[in-house]
């Protein structure tokens, strides 16, 4: 755009006329602009709209199979003594008592002290362990010949061993010793003592002390069996049991049952977001002198048509699904005088409790065609859907209304560079030919001021 500046000396004028008159040009653009803040508004509550639509579908997504209402929950009486956990599909509700009389045992070794962990050799040669999966010999060379180099020898070697130090006190001559122990507990996994077959060292390494695998003892309801794992399955159905320490004389009693506190919460989360769009609806209808219904949607027949297929949505019964249940008001579900949800946890609760195959049946139907979760899957979708749904269609006009109007400033502005163009340079022009013409009565002035006429013959 011309910077060009004139002043008003020659015509009078004010200096920035040009100025003015395209403030005034201008004033159709900033009414386009207004329309443009407005319509992006909108454009910005239909996607809010939007989102909480689609946030639906997330509250309803642990409920769209059976498995959503079979959280089960399993209650130990000490849990520090065992504790557990519970497949969906295979285990039944019920209690037990259950006694750790005693826990199964890895095999075990500690060796003779040594004055220190790294600097003393036991010599060179190897170990030898006899595992349930055959011989397995552990070298040392001078390398790995300190109580330290064995140590990791044996942990490298992964034979089913795993070896430490401890710095044992009652000694402090020879505190340092090497203790080994299977990796896995029970008889069936015994290791037995490794045999040391070592020469050249400063001190003999044997084993001092030893303890064999053997299998733990539980009772399940009075009947006393073997385990040979700290993790006990088929014990109970359904149910794998950790067993954290023994505690015999005390039986621990297990109950497993559903848990209707995570059911419920499952509904809780999509009554939150049904309720969240439905607030927002009553928001956007709330009016008052100063409600400015041109950048909200107040009365926007996109509220009106979201409402009303919400509310058919919860109030219609479902059709198709075998059981007694068929309404969201059965277990809870109902419109306030807000135009909001209200959802009854303690009818849900016992109705869930009393029946639960039928709160399955109507959440779930079929899975495709019947069952509440796909109805309300259908009209979110409907919804949602970008080419037909109510949400996409106003999301696209007004994505156009805003383009055409930022096309038409865009024309506007380049008209508008040309006219103060123009009109620079006519001003421009006007300004010469006044200066112009005000010389020359400058200088017709002069003449008649200094006597000047005509000369006389």
């Amino acid at each position: 755009m011309s910077t060009i500046r004139f002043g008003s000396i020659n015509t009078g004028l004010p200096p920035n006329i040009v100025d003015q008159l395209m403030e005034a040009e201008r004033l159709p653009i900033k009414a386009m602009e207004d329309k443009k803040g407005k319509a992006e508004a909108k454009q910005k509550l239909v996607s809010e709209l939007e989102t909480k639509i689609g946030d639906i579908r997330k509250g309803l997504s642990e409920l769209s199979n059976t498995r959503g209402f079979t959280d089960i929950k399993l209650n130990s009486g000490d849990v520090n003594v065992l504790n557990g956990t519970v497949d969906p599909n295979t285990y039944q509700p019920g209690s037990w008592n259950v006694e750790v009389m005693e826990l199964p045992q890895k095999a075990a070794a500690v060796t003779n002290g040594f004055p220190d962990k790294d600097k003393s050799s036991i010599g060179v040669g190897y170990l030898r362990f006899e595992t349930p999966n055959g011989r397995k010999d552990v070298y040392i060379n001078k390398k790995s010949s300190t109580l330290d180099g064995v140590m990791k020898a044996i942990n490298m070697a992964k034979v089913g061993v795993h070896a430490s130090i401890i710095n044992d006190r009652k000694d402090p001559s020879a505190p340092f010793k090497l203790v080994m122990s299977s990796d896995e507990t029970g008889a069936d996994k015994s290791i037995e003592y490794p045999r040391v077959y070592m020469l050249d060292g400063d001190q003999d390494l044997y084993f001092d002390k030893k303890m064999p695998a053997k299998n733990g003892k539980v009772k399940v309801d009075g009947f006393e069996f073997e385990v040979s794992d700290t993790t006990l399955k088929d014990a109970i159905p359904g149910v794998t049991l950790e067993l954290k320490q023994s505690s015999p004389g005390k039986a621990v009693n297990i109950t497993v049952k559903e848990d209707m506190e995570v059911v419920s919460g499952k509904i809780s989360k999509f009554v939150e977001g049904m309720n969240s769009v439905l607030s927002f609806v009553q928001t956007q209808n709330k009016l008052d002198k100063n409600t400015d219904t041109t950048k909200t949607l107040g009365g926007d027949s996109l509220i009106r048509s979201v409402e009303s297929r919400l509310r058919s949505l919860i109030q219609t019964p479902q059709y198709g699904v075998q059981g007694p249940i068929n309404t969201l008001n059965q277990i809870g579900i109902t419109f306030n005088r807000q135009g909001t949800l209200d959802f009854d946890q303690k009818k849900f609760n016992a109705t869930l409790a009393q029946n639960p195959e039928a709160v399955q049946k109507f959440f779930v139907g079929d899975g495709y065609n019947t069952g509440f979760v796909s109805a309300v899957k259908r009209e979110v979708n409907s919804l949602l859907n970008p080419a037909m749904g109510v949400i996409g269609n106003r999301s696209r006009g007004l994505k156009t209304t805003i383009d055409q109007i930022d096309q038409r400033i865009t024309n506007t502005e380049r008209q508008l560079e040309k006219k103060e163009q123009v009109l620079r340079d006519k001003f421009s022009r006007l300004e010469e030919t006044m200066s112009k013409i005000k010389q020359q009565g400058a200088g017709l002035s002069g003449i008649a001021a200094g006597g000047g006429g005509l000369p006389q013959g």
